[in-house]
């Protein structure tokens, strides 16, 4: 079983400006980082120490060691 450490994760574009924002761990949620990826590009990314979530908005692909999702939101 994979650890948080070492749980990669991949997300693809499907259109224009998809935004992809990191939030911390501990008592207070908070956003971190942010990427904008444009159509057709990919993110390989890692949970951290640090990011214990990722919020993705816009229309895009989703691979994690649990599967594959798309966030078809319109």
């Amino acid at each position: 079983m994979a650890t948080s450490e070492n749980d990669f994760f991949v997300i693809k574009a499907l259109e224009d400006g998809v935004n992809v924002i990191g939030l911390t761990r501990g008592t207070d949620t908070r956003f971190h980082h942010s990427e904008k990826l444009d159509r057709n590009e990919v993110m390989i990314a890692q949970f951290t120490e640090h990011t214990s979530a990722v919020k993705v908005r816009g229309k895009a692909i989703i691979q994690t060691s649990h599967g594959e999702m798309t966030n078809d939101a319109e």
